[in-house]
């Protein structure tokens, strides 16, 4: 029996191959017969290009084969599983300090101190950490000639969340010595910085068989708050004021401030202005969490109050960036759909306030499953996760202020006052500089100025010559050039170049330039660095130069690895899943996640005259002055992309 499957399985792995890109063929043959003909769809649809033109219902249906095929083939662990005695999750109805005791089967698992996984098999770069010098790349086709931004669709707000979660999620434990990049002659007169030193990435044996070495994670990568609450006991306990399960915060709504001018928070490494603002919003949701569960239920005593505080904390910020940030970011209809079916499923909310949650993730959404699902690979993020998230495009050269004593102007528009030079706003400094601003006025600000694109030439030039911090938040004594170090950075942690990144995503690759971009300008730029070599394009400079689907500001190359990890990022999460429900987070904090539907929802709870005032947009994360999208009374599941 077992040689008549394999007998079939070749047979029609044969006959498949002549519908198929040969670069996946090999990938092909390692897949069952029902995924390999799920791949035939999905590809076939990818040579017409036409999954985000397919009216919503059927732009799902690719999306969700896709995930599929990527939580089948695209997540590796690395290190070993541990193995023993199952814990009892009943022993821990809580969120732990440094992220332990969250997967039933495997205690450690997306604790501080893990690995990073993989979607991809490591490409070992060690011969071309240089080639072409990463100076060179960042000087000719990612330094900022003039900048770019994205209209109405993503404001100062945006950037900084995105920066908010990173602060939540993922950071490199570094090794102790430095090395060095010196700029070549053909570039030196046009880099801010002529050499730089930085800490490499330590590298550390797995102890396993298929992926020898990897990076660990000293950040907790579950949705856990980590940003405002940290990643282990000792940052815990800082921020903590071990009263009524409260966290430190000034009266003035801003981060409180140590001896040494360092924000009290979670997480202060390499932050600024708009990470803590966002920190500090964030303390005061979980300030107001602990006061309306304290008059619910007067028995709970500090701790109680800390840990259920925590996870609806926790889950009002998960809840936001999957069905506010993120829809703002992929603007279709197809994502708003999906986005909104990840946390409530097809059969919408309305029907899981009602009802509770019925039937699998497609019908009741991967919130609220009866148990987590890993897909059999331990819970952690991914190093290429981690390079499809460096967006600091999205930043401007200056903050500019806005004049919020004065009368509302058009669309509740403020009137400019003076710019703030983005360096005035990072480290210590940042943080004296906002106190002076103060809350509403930076919030207004951000609000109603629009982010960088994530496009060539628009990486920030002050961002090429900057004070990097350590985990303490101290400034470092070297600047560091960041627009070129992101680009070691890919390579030295053996991420694919772009080609063999989509390739391992089961992407077409690009054959030639024109196939990635129109522009011929960029074009240009790519023969003058890589030559014909379409295959040492770097990850990075792919991103960028891509061209976007229309409504999403970021790549469908990076959105590839979004469709699958930010699913992950809720399935695999017990208080996502089997925990997420009124016994561990008591009635009233289940209500509150459940009736927080937006970041507008939480600046309306703290600061009401704000919002009225001053916020004409539906989202918090388009520009405010924007205009309200005007009412579609078709079904959402039955629209078609203009």
């Amino acid at each position: 029996m077992f040689r008549l499957a394999e007998m079939i399985k070749k047979l029609s792995g044969a006959s498949l191959h002549r519908f198929i890109h040969q670069d996946f063929h090999e990938a092909v043959d390692r897949m069952t017969i029902i995924d390999a003909f799920l791949f035939l769809i999905v590809h076939s649809i990818d040579k017409l290009g036409i999954w985000h033109r397919l009216p919503v219902f059927l732009g799902l249906l690719y999306l969700s084969v896709r995930r599929h095929l990527h939580q089948e083939y695209n997540l590796f662990n690395v290190g070993r599983t541990p193995t023993g005695v199952r814990y009892n999750p009943a022993d821990y109805p809580y969120r732990t300090a440094d992220g332990k005791y969250n997967e039933p089967f495997n205690e450690g698992a997306g604790s501080q101190g893990t690995f990073f996984g993989r979607n991809i098999l490591p490409v070992n770069q060690k011969a071309m950490l240089k080639k072409p010098d990463p100076m060179v790349v960042a000087t000719k086709l990612l330094a900022r000639k003039k900048f770019i931004d994205t209209g109405k669709q993503f404001n100062m707000i945006a950037a900084s969340w995105i920066q908010f979660m990173i602060h939540d999620w993922i950071d490199h434990m570094e090794e102790t010595q430095q090395i060095e990049l010196v700029a070549p002659k053909e570039v030196a007169n046009q880099c801010p910085l002529k050499s730089f030193k930085f800490y490499k990435t330590k590298e550390v044996p797995t102890g396993f068989w298929e992926i020898k070495s990897g990076a660990l994670n000293i950040r907790t990568p579950w949705w856990d708050g980590s940003a405002i609450y940290g990643s282990n006991e000792k940052r815990l306990h800082k921020v903590r004021t071990f009263k009524d399960g409260k966290l430190k915060i000034s009266e003035d709504g801003l981060l409180l401030h140590d001896q040494d001018g360092i924000a009290v928070s979670g997480d202060v490494r390499n932050s600024w202005a708009g990470v803590s603002i966002l920190q500090a919003l964030f303390i005061k949701e979980h300030n107001a969490v602990c006061d309306t569960l304290k008059r619910e239920y007067r028995n709970l005593g500090d701790e109680e109050l800390y840990r259920h505080a925590r996870l609806v904390t926790s889950a009002v910020i998960a809840k936001v960036h999957t069905i506010d940030w993120t829809v703002e970011l992929l603007k279709t209809d197809t994502l708003l759909a999906g986005m909104r079916g990840n946390w409530y499923g097809l059969l919408g909310k309305s029907f899981k306030d009602k009802f509770g949650h019925v039937g699998g993730a497609i019908l009741g959404g991967v919130v609220g499953l009866k148990k987590p699902e890993n897909h059999g690979v331990p819970y952690s993020l991914t190093e290429e996760f981690v390079s499809v998230y460096r967006m600091h495009s999205l930043l401007p050269d200056y903050l500019q202020l806005r004049d919020i004593s004065a009368a509302p102007g058009s669309h509740k528009s403020p009137p400019s006052a003076e710019k703030i030079p983005m360096p005035s706003l990072i480290g210590r400094v940042g943080e004296k500089t906002s106190s002076g601003i103060g809350f509403v006025k930076l919030m207004v600000s951000m609000g109603h100025q629009a982010s960088g694109a994530l496009e060539p030439w628009n990486y920030p030039m002050w961002l090429r010559d900057v004070v990097a911090q350590d985990v303490e938040g101290m400034d470092r004594p070297d600047h560091v050039d960041l627009a070129a170090l992101e680009v070691y950075r890919d390579r030295e942690r053996n991420v694919a170049r772009y080609n063999e990144f989509r390739r391992g995503l089961l992407m077409i690759p690009i054959s030639k330039w024109g196939d990635l971009t129109d522009d011929q300008e960029v074009i240009e730029a790519l023969q003058e660095v890589y030559g014909d070599e379409v295959e040492e394009l770097d990850l990075l400079v792919g991103l960028m130069a891509e061209k976007k689907i229309t409504g999403f500001a970021i790549s469908e190359t990076a959105f590839i690895i979004f469709l699958v990890m930010a699913t992950r990022r809720l399935e695999s999460d017990r208080f996502f899943t089997s925990n997420f429900n009124e016994e561990t987070y008591t009635k009233k904090g289940f209500e509150w996640v459940n009736t927080t539907e937006s970041l507008k929802d939480v600046l309306d709870r703290h600061y009401p005259e704000m919002t009225a005032k001053w916020m004409n947009s539906a989202s918090a994360f388009s520009v405010w002055d924007s205009p309200p999208p005007s009412p579609n009374h078709i079904p959402l599941l039955f629209r078609v992309p203009k």
